[in-house]
Order: structure tokens, then sequence, then C-alpha cells
């Protein structure tokens, strides 16, 4: 996961990756918001769910300590980053406003 994870977040094309856990109840909640942000946002983005349990060494390099982690990358950068759960609509604001940052 971490070598295409790594190629993923590296793309021109805005990054949307939800750190979840299974037994979390607010990143279960973000699971059909995110099929939302999908639907609108097409493939101006990607959007990557990260079991924080399952990639314990890749929530560890990007400092998750809560879940739901919302992080936005676009060539490899952080370019912007919230803890807890997220409206479509801020959702889909963030990654207009990532996409549109050279």
């Amino acid at each position: 996961m971490n070598e295409n994870f790594k190629t993923i977040i590296s793309s021109a094309k805005p990054t949307l990756v939800d750190f979840y856990a299974s037994w979390c109840g607010p990143c279960q909640r973000m699971h059909p918001m995110l099929e939302e942000v999908k639907a609108k946002v097409g493939d101006k983005a990607t959007i990557l769910k990260v079991d924080v349990d399952k990639n314990q060494a890749l929530a560890a390099e990007f400092h998750v300590q809560s879940v739901p982690t919302l992080i936005i990358f676009k060539n490899g950068e952080i370019r912007w980053r919230q803890v807890g759960l997220q409206r479509p609509s801020v959702l889909e604001s963030a990654i207009a406003s990532v996409e549109d940052a050279e």
C-alpha cells in the first residue's frame, strides 16, 4: 500500500485521504458523505480511505492521532487537513481550492 499510496498522493490531481477506523462511529457516518463528494467532483480528485489499524505506519507518518482525519494532498504535499466529521460542502470547497492553487 505504501508505494502505491505515495504514487497516488504525488499526482497533480488533488487526493482526499480519509484516515479512518472500522470501529469509529463518525468514520462510518463519513463514508456516505465521501460517496456524495466523489459523485460531485468526479475525476477532478481522487478519494482514498486508509484504515489506520491496518496501516499504522502510514497513519504515524502523517501524525494521525484521531479518526476521522481528512487530508488533501497535491503533488505529494499536504494542502488541507481536518480532524472529525466534515460536511460534503466543506470537502468540495477544500478540493476546489486545492485544485485551483498552484
